[in-house]
């Protein structure tokens, strides 16, 4: 066969000489077809059956493909999704009948050849690909707002009390949660072993000394209280008193409980008559309110949760701010009417005598002011003050020397602010390092005790003629 296709050419051109596009075309053709021959041959001869790559020319030659090439190129292109490398099976079969591009280009001599091969193709690492689990970890959208730091207080707080809702009430986080997204993290650490392993593994690289400064916060258990609560409001307690209470109930208290907690704590109860020996003041008769948490316990929640009116909502924001309004007058104005309420019924002892210039009343404690100068803040071992304010209530954020009260030459008391926090005289605030006269009856707040800053006129009077006597030439 090859010999018939080789004598062809040269008789082709012999006869057609003068015909040169012709003779081209059937040239291109006839080498087509001895290049499809020779690969057919040597796929024969290739003993084990392994097909070599298809040859490709360099030069841009657009010819059409036959029906094995088709075979090959499709399914190559659709072996290169599959991972794994292509093994090529070499499978005889008879012969066919010739292409549709071979009868189109008149070829005799192809008709005696058929394509030997076709190619099949099975990848040997062809496995199932198994569909990855996309969806991310079910975890609450508050997981980044909680810290370690907040999971401590959380656990530390639930074990004290075992109630969520003083938790929420008693423990100040790094932000505001509601009692919802407490409810919900404290569940989630209990139950949900991701959001739990991940918040151990946070606690566990926390400092020691983080540690120890939420584990100082912790709050004060039921039977804590009741143990403080047996101290008497008459006593004046030391640190020994509450050392000697942590020594005995070793089992009761916190393990980071200190001596200075408890009197803090015990201060605290004593402000707001928590002792066994004090009686909770009755609330007062009638519809006044005396202050805003009293305000705010008469406003019921349930009405805040009804549809929205805009027109009765804004006749309520008036009307709230009137109250508020006449609720701060009367926050203002309650010592000085308490005052005068004593000196009518004359139920409490007199605030002077012919030594005392002015006196500083508080709610548990009255200071008289003896000299013509006093140094007020908080008393500790190494320093000692004239006005001890921790004898009123929770001192701990007054400074040592919180401020100076000075009596002048023309009978004018002045205050002078030493500490860090500011003093408010009747709720105006007097910076670090500032002044501010003092009259009778003058409301003074130091770190939320109030104290009534009340004159002896009589004895002022006199002082101030005798600086005018003094002044005269």
């Amino acid at each position: 066969m090859e010999k018939d296709v080789k004598a062809g050419v040269p008789s082709a051109v012999a006869s057609g000489a003068s015909v040169g596009p012709m003779v081209s075309q059937s040239r291109s053709e006839d080498d087509e077809a001895t290049a499809v021959k020779r690969t057919a041959t040597q796929a024969f001869s290739g003993g084990a059956g392994m097909i070599p790559k298809r040859r490709s020319s360099s030069r841009s030659i657009k010819r059409k493909k036959f029906d094995d090439e088709l075979v090959e190129s499709s399914l190559a292109k659709s072996t290169t999704r599959v991972k794994g490398q292509p093994v090529i099976e070499q499978i005889r079969c008879p012969g066919s009948d010739l292409t549709s591009s071979d009868k189109k280009k008149g070829l005799k001599s192809s008709s005696a050849l058929t394509p030997p091969l076709t190619m099949v193709i099975t990848p040997s690492s062809m496995s199932k690909r198994m569909k990855k689990n996309k969806q991310p970890l079910q975890i609450t959208k508050d997981l980044g707002r909680w810290k370690p730091t907040d999971d401590l207080l959380l656990i530390n707080a639930v074990l004290q009390t075992t109630d969520l809702t003083s938790v929420h009430l008693g423990v100040k986080f790094s932000c505001r949660f509601t009692l919802r997204e407490i409810q919900e993290r404290w569940y989630a650490l209990l139950y949900d072993p991701v959001i739990s392993k991940l918040a151990w593994q946070a606690m566990r690289q926390l400092h020691p000394e983080a540690i120890a400064a939420i584990q100082s916060k912790a709050l004060f258990s039921q039977v804590e209280e009741a143990l403080l609560a047996k101290i008497t409001s008459s006593s004046q307690p030391k640190l020994e008193v509450f050392q000697d209470l942590l020594n005995k109930h070793p089992n009761v208290f916190y393990p980071s409980r200190t001596a200075k907690n408890l009197l803090v704590h015990w201060q605290l109860l004593k402000q707001y008559y928590l002792l066994e020996d004090q009686s909770v003041q009755p609330l007062p008769k009638g519809e006044q309110v005396l202050n805003f948490s009293d305000a705010e316990q008469v406003v019921d929640d349930a009405k805040l949760k009804d549809s929205r009116d805009e027109v009765l909502e804004h006749e309520l924001m008036i009307a709230d701010r009137h109250q508020k309004r006449e609720i701060r007058q009367l926050e203002q104005e309650l010592p000085r009417w308490q005052v005068l309420v004593d000196s009518i019924t004359g139920m409490n002892s007199p605030d002077f005598d012919n030594q005392t210039l002015a006196a500083l009343r508080g709610r548990m404690v009255r200071y008289l002011m003896r000299s013509r100068e006093i140094t007020l803040g908080r008393a500790t071992k190494d320093k000692q003050i004239d006005v001890d304010l921790s004898l009123e209530g929770p001192a701990w954020k007054i400074s040592r020397k919180q401020g100076i009260i000075k009596l002048k030459n023309n009978g004018d008391f002045f205050i002078a602010n030493e500490g860090r926090r500011p003093i408010y005289i009747d709720g105006r605030p007097v910076l670090s390092g500032n002044k501010w006269k003092l009259n009778n009856n003058s409301v003074m707040e130091i770190a939320g005790l109030r104290f009534v800053f009340l004159i002896n006129q009589e004895l002022i009077s006199l002082i101030k003629a005798e600086a005018a006597k003094m002044n005269q030439p």
